[in-house]
């Protein structure tokens, strides 16, 4: 008799079918959403190359996905922990503790000798993609850093970073962070394996002591030399400080075990269990009946239990029309006469907008940011005079980067970002009511009346309605952005998710993948939950109608036509004679925003400050990010970074912890508020004063009236 077990976790299927005391075949593949399909794939394997026989043999399923699928082939479903505990009893008896890591959940196991026997508590986390392996492979991708590089990146040896492990969403602002202050990628990666342990320390163990040996299970613990480092790292100083002997003759490589199957231990403490209970277990019964759930009856219930798709093929054609190609303005050679440049140095991006006198666009760039905004600056400006711009009489500057370098590149116009979105809409629409920016990591809603912003809304810590989530989730499925509306717009039927935090999106996420949901049909969902993240939960709107009737879409996440129709279907629901724009340079337009106002600030006779692409190509830099830069006003312990960047005007800073010659300005990133702009105490010191000798000559009435009034 032959024994299969099957794992179906969250983004990969394993098996192993055991016969006379061996396993005589096992494989895995990531099932990208398609758990049925890979699963029905695995087992005609396993009857193909192992010889599994139905009516003979025994299967068992396990993992997040056998719940739906193991009744389809007469198999008995184990709790995934329950699985692992049993594999790790049969095969390492001496193990007292367990931590395994999978694509989207973690656990761990502690295993404690008593009279009566091994007691045995278990920890699970999978409501967040905090320390997960989909959390560690996200963060690679964003540093371009493949896979089998990903696998041989060290821990030890590695300057380390504080980034926070237990929000998947918070983690990722941390390492933007330090990616912003030029940390090298291979220290990023070894501070996420460190926030990895911790989290699991810190989290999953409750206050237990986790005692030699331990073994660390599934593929990130298997894979990943780094993360093992950092494991023996941390558990050696865990053991040194609750003075944990290791036994007699072992050294800490001798106690944390890492099996060559770690991945498959699931599966294999399904057999074991199937073993052990061999009358209880019915008889695998093939995969007639899970090749028609594939093919049709999940389909059926779809078709039941979901809602119409993004839009009908008819619907989809006249939307496409309407929508799908935008009146944009081609670039083209510039005039001979003056132009005027708006940056945008965004979260996510970096975007360029040149335009002439009469505001026709003659040139515009949109970009990845690459994080370090000396590099984005040079980056951008290069390709502004490769797009035949020579000569600039303007220059403004919005997003996260303007004010680090408003006076390295020589701004003329330093422009808030809802100022410049709202120059942008309204050189559109003057007559516009609300403004809907949607950038990559935030979201902003702007209202007018008579041209003037008279309401602000903004959601910036929240991810569940900004372009990085959608940008996300398609990694997560290997879809390009680029491709993310083709794939929305093929769904029939699609799952209905909940609107409001990214974390629990994520988990409903991974829950309707489970029910048999594809990428394309979640792509579509995500699309259609967006407008109410973003009006209802993040923009705080009870009543649409009230907002006014004419809205213009803009923002990069706009130029994603999934997320535009749905947009368009939410507003016209509420408001059926509402007229939706989307803007034509919907990605671009804060930088259109800030060349209109540089443009504006140069016809009123104002001189260009603007330094020349000859310099901003010339700029040299060094970046420093250790415990000299980490700020210390408050317990966030900010780590901080230093650009140094050499201009001829730098005032230099001689007596700073990292001291700065003459001729060299710096730029302070990484910081979450003004305190951290401040270097040390005498600075402080001197700040203060400053603020006190104006307050003395302009003093505040209405606060001297209010203490005089309450005394």
């Amino acid at each position: 008799m032959k024994y299969a077990g099957i794992d179906i976790g969250s983004t990969t299927v394993k098996g192993v079918v055991f016969e006379e005391g061996n396993v005589i075949w096992k494989a895995y593949g990531r099932h990208q959403t398609r758990q049925a399909e890979k699963a029905l794939e695995l087992l005609a394997r396993m009857e193909q190359e192992a010889g599994l026989a139905p009516g003979r043999d025994i299967a068992t399923f396990t993992g997040s996905g056998a719940g739906t699928l193991a009744g389809h082939v007469n198999a008995r479903t184990i709790q995934e922990v329950v699985a692992v505990a049993a594999a790790v009893e049969s095969l390492h008896p001496d193990v007292h503790f367990v931590s395994e890591i999978g694509g989207e959940d973690m656990k761990t196991l502690f295993f404690t000798p008593t009279p009566a026997g091994k007691a045995k508590q278990v920890y699970m986390q999978s409501a967040c993609s905090g320390g997960t392996g989909t959390f560690i492979e996200k963060s690679a991708r964003k540093l371009d850093i493949a896979p089998d590089e990903l696998t041989s990146l060290p821990y030890e040896g590695q300057t380390l970073h504080r980034i926070s492990a237990k929000c998947g969403i918070f983690a990722e602002t941390d390492a933007n962070s330090l990616v912003k202050a030029g940390v090298s990628k291979q220290e990023i990666i070894a501070s996420l394996f460190d926030a990895v342990v911790r989290q699991n320390l810190a989290t999953l163990t409750k206050g237990n002591t986790p005692m030699p040996s331990v073994l660390l299970l599934g593929g990130p613990n298997m894979f990943f030399r780094g993360l093992q480092e950092a494991w023996a790292h941390h558990l050696a100083a865990f053991w040194q400080e609750r003075k944990v002997d290791l036994p007699e003759g072992k050294d800490i490589s001798d106690v944390i075990l890492v099996p060559d199957d770690a991945l498959y231990y699931a599966s294999l403490g399904c057999v074991e269990i199937a073993r052990r209970e061999t009358g209880e277990a019915a008889q695998y019964a093939g995969t007639d009946r899970l090749k028609w759930w594939v093919e049709t009856g999940q389909h059926e219930e779809k078709a039941k239990v979901g809602q119409k798709a993004l839009a009908r093929s008819d619907e989809l054609d006249k939307f496409m029309d309407d929508f799908g190609t935008p009146d944009i303005v081609a670039s083209k050679k510039p005039s001979t006469g003056p132009l005027y440049l708006g940056c945008d140095f965004g979260s996510t991006t970096v975007k360029a907008v040149a335009i002439d006198r009469n505001a026709d666009i003659m040139a515009s760039i949109y970009r990845p940011s690459r994080g370090n905004p000396i590099e984005d600056a040079k980056t951008v400006f290069r390709k502004v005079k490769e797009a035949g711009v020579t000569e600039i009489c303007g220059l403004g500057l919005t997003g996260y980067g303007k004010d680090l370098l408003k006076d390295i590149l020589g701004a003329d116009v330093p422009v808030v970002e809802t100022v410049a979105h709202a120059s942008a809409a309204l050189h559109v629409a003057p007559d516009a009511d609300a403004i809907c920016d949607v950038g990559g990591t935030d979201v902003k809603i702007m209202l007018l009346r008579q041209q003037a912003v008279v309401d602000f809304r903004l959601n910036s810590q929240c991810s569940s309605g900004n372009g990085a989530f959608l940008q996300g989730i398609a990694e997560r499925y290997d879809i390009r952005l680029e491709d993310y509306a083709d794939k929305a717009f093929s769904a029939d039927r699609m799952p209905q998710l909940m609107m409001g935090c990214g974390v629990f999106l994520q988990s409903d996420i991974v829950n309707q993948q489970r029910k048999g949901w594809a990428a394309e049909e979640i792509m579509a969902s995500l699309a259609a939950v967006l407008p109410l993240n973003v009006w209802v939960y993040a923009g705080q709107f009870q009543n649409l109608k009230a907002i006014g009737k004419k809205f213009i879409l803009q923002g990069g996440t706009h130029r994603n036509l999934a997320v535009v129709k749905a947009q368009i279907d939410f507003i016209k629901e509420k408001i059926p004679d509402a007229e939706i724009i989307v803007h034509p340079h919907a990605g671009e337009a804060g930088a259109l925003g800030a060349a209109l106002l540089a443009a504006d600030c140069a016809l009123d006779g104002n001189a260009s400050r603007f330094v020349g692409f000859d310099r901003i190509e010339a700029l040299e830099y060094v970046s420093t990010t250790n415990d000299k830069t980490t700020c210390h006003w408050c317990a966030m312990n900010c780590s901080r970074a230093f650009i140094d960047v050499q201009v001829p005007s730098g005032p230099g800073k001689e007596k700073s912890k990292v001291p700065l010659a003459n001729g060299w300005e710096r730029i302070i990133t990484g910081n979450s508020c003004s305190k951290g702009l401040i270097e040390d105490a005498a600075e402080m010191k001197e700040r203060k004063k400053q603020i006190d000798e104006e307050l003395n000559a302009h003093p505040n009435i209405a606060e001297s009236v209010r203490d005089s009034a309450f005394r």
